[in-house]
């Protein structure tokens, strides 16, 4: 009896791993991390196959070509049900487009301060608990880079088959306009394939940055190379376990980045006109959060997260003016601080670190830092927290909760939205789950408010919405989308 029921088991076990086999082989089967490093199952396309999607779908979207026509933005935006585009339909219906001379605003990573909070025209405050119509949706290359968005066109960097490509779009439209490319194929089996790090625009240039270090200047019009340089080879650095993630910088006429190199080149300035190397210092580990420009104290200067410290540095000449040791399980700090008033600033991590809000003294070139709180309230494993009113909102592991600013005392904690990303557009919070639903979250600092939830796109989503003149922009490993959210006047 025992032997036949092991032999049926065994049996049994067997079509199970010829089954799995197939699925894998031929269908795509594939088991991936969660950001909490938890495996599941998941049919993928790979890099070719996505590329291939990616190029039929343009292919139609050049023939197609709609003309932009000029239109009131309405509330017409909003719908009850969102469809379903097809491939390699889903192109652009004509809809408004982005009045001329709009001044560049979501030009960083995260925003103007790179902070999640979005302060430029009114947004819709209230959204059907169906959901919302995109203008469009369209498959993009794998990666987590996010969008930054300048003269209606939105830029982001992608991997498409063995290359990573940088690629503009037309905002209202979902149109690609260009496109510039180079061999690059990062791969990590836990977090996933593709570039990490956001470009950044400023003044007709776009900078892109690979996950192994290739930094380019583009023309943001056409998207010609001005210069390029790899960080990591002109630093002597070596790659992070996840690849280069830091946004750059740009910082008077310097361009900011992170490769982490020893003697010096832990953190570099490059000219922006010609890419020559500026200046560089220190020779910290770097970690995979973006340097940030601040005034604290009314001095000046770069906010920098290593893999073991933050600290305040001179722009131009690296000098570190203050530190606050912020070690991490392998020195992963991935979540952006945060500036609270003059003197604060704010710093989450997972990996047994929690938050901490440290307070700066004195100023000039001798500051002294003290430690307000430290507690596990909030712990933001790569998604940044966003603040309201003295109150500081983020995912704590993948919940939703509220703490205090001043104190870290822990208001609320509720709503399962995963590792997703949150960003603040006035009273409301925009939340991407890490599934790809869309949700509605008032800035309550007294209970979790969810007004709305859909889903938007298909897989793990881990890409920071981008918002620029009413328009928000989604997208994750596979899929973009775009929502008008201007308020009809």
């Amino acid at each position: 009896m025992i032997r036949t029921i092991l032999r049926v088991t065994g049996i049994g076990l067997v079509a199970l791993a010829v089954v799995v086999a197939v699925l894998y082989q031929f269908f795509g089967l594939r088991f991936v991390m969660d950001g909490g490093g938890t495996p599941y199952p998941r049919f993928l396309r790979t890099n070719e196959g996505q590329a291939e999607r990616i190029e039929r779908h343009r292919e139609a979207q050049r023939a197609a070509a709609p003309p932009v026509e000029v239109a009131e933005p309405a509330a017409a935006a909003v719908s009850a049900v969102p469809p379903s585009p097809t491939e390699p339909a889903a192109i652009a219906k004509p809809v408004a487009a982005i009045p001329a001379g709009s001044a560049p605003y979501w030009t960083d990573f995260r925003g103007p301060n790179r902070d999640g909070d979005y302060r430029e025209v009114p947004v819709l405050a209230d959204w059907p608990a169906a959901g919302l119509t995109p203008l469009w949706k369209q498959p993009v290359g794998g990666g987590y880079a996010s969008f930054v968005v300048a003269r209606g066109r939105a830029f982001t960097i992608e991997q498409r088959g063995a290359q990573e490509v940088v690629a503009a779009y037309d905002v209202p439209t979902g149109r690609e306009l260009w496109t510039n490319s180079w061999a690059a194929d990062f791969r990590e089996s836990m977090g996933g394939d593709g570039p990490r790090a956001t470009p950044t625009w400023s003044d007709g240039k776009v900078y892109a940055l690979g996950a192994t270090g290739e930094l380019r200047a583009l023309d943001d019009a056409s998207g010609k190379v001005i210069w390029r340089t790899n960080i990591l080879s002109d630093s002597d650095a070596r790659n992070l376990d996840w690849g280069m993630a830091a946004a750059p910088l740009v910082v008077d006429d310097t361009v900011i980045v992170l490769p982490g190199g020893s003697e010096g080149r832990s953190i570099v300035g490059y000219d922006r006109a010609t890419g020559k190397r500026a200046w560089s210092a220190l020779g910290d580990k770097q970690a995979y959060c973006s340097p940030m420009l601040v005034t604290l104290k009314g001095v000046r200067q770069l906010l920098v997260v290593s893999a073991t410290r933050m600290m305040g540095v001179v722009p131009g000449t690296g000098k570190v003016l203050w530190e606050y040791p912020f070690p991490t399980y392998n020195g992963i700090n991935a979540a952006q601080p945060l500036v609270i008033g003059d003197n604060r600033v704010f710093l989450s991590a997972s990996y047994g670190a929690g938050s901490a809000m440290i307070e700066l003294s004195g100023g000039g070139d001798q500051f002294s830092v003290r430690e307000v709180w430290r507690n596990n309230r909030m712990k933001n494993r790569f998604s940044g927290s966003v603040l309201r009113d003295g109150v500081i909102f983020g995912l704590d592991e993948g919940i939703l909760a509220a703490i205090d600013a001043g104190s870290g005392e822990l208001k609320w904690k509720g709503g399962r939205y995963g590792y997703g990303q949150v960003v603040l557009a006035g009273n409301n919070l925009i939340v991407l789950t890490e599934d790809g639903d869309l949700a509605l979250v008032r800035a309550n600092p007294n209970r979790h408010e969810e007004v709305a939830r859909f889903r938007v796109l298909e897989g793990k989503t881990w890409n920071v919405p981008a918002i620029s003149g009413g328009y928000l922009l989604v997208r994750n490993l596979a899929e973009m989308a775009a929502f008008d959210l201007r308020v009809a006047k």
